[in-house]
């Protein structure tokens, strides 16, 4: 969905409900960032037979469950990435920062990259959390909605 084309009463239509879902998470995210939020499952003897593999946070695994029940969900969230030139996390937080209402699908996509990529580059949401990137995009997109929530009240 291309919300450049979309007036900011439509953005906010469509995307309202789920960021208000994600918001849930915000004093939880704040808390958490930059943080070790998996550690390395390592049970009797699997140093030594097997392949460790990560365990994560209770919480952090909800948020993505409930991310990925999110319209700001893209598959495509490659596009946004080279579109943007975003190549590094700073990137992404810069580009966070400057969003406006009318880019809520490219945070979307930021959003996307690092939950669905998650799902088979594990280091994903643990860099989600280490460089941020969960809390500002959510809370970024909050204020966004927020601000033209007011707006459109003002304006009735």
């Amino acid at each position: 969905m291309f919300t450049e084309s979309m007036t900011p009463s439509q953005v906010l239509n469509t995307y309202r409900e789920d960021v208000n879902k994600l918001a849930e998470y915000l004093s939880w995210l704040e808390d958490k960032s930059g943080k070790m939020i998996s550690q390395l499952y390592s049970g009797d003897g699997i140093g030594s037979t097997s392949v460790t593999f990560p365990i994560y946070d209770s919480m952090l695994m909800s948020f993505i469950k409930t991310a990925e029940n999110t319209c700001l969900m893209d598959r495509n969230y490659r596009y946004v990435y080279t579109r943007n030139r975003i190549k590094t996390p700073e990137d992404a937080l810069s580009f966070i920062e400057k969003a406006n209402i009318l880019q809520m699908d490219q945070l979307g996509g930021i959003l996307s990259y690092y939950v669905l990529g998650g799902r088979t580059r594990a280091r994903l949401w643990s860099e989600g959390m280490d460089t941020t990137i969960f809390y500002h995009l959510v809370l970024k997109a909050k204020e966004l909605i927020d601000f033209w929530a007011n707006a459109e009240k003002v304006t009735d």
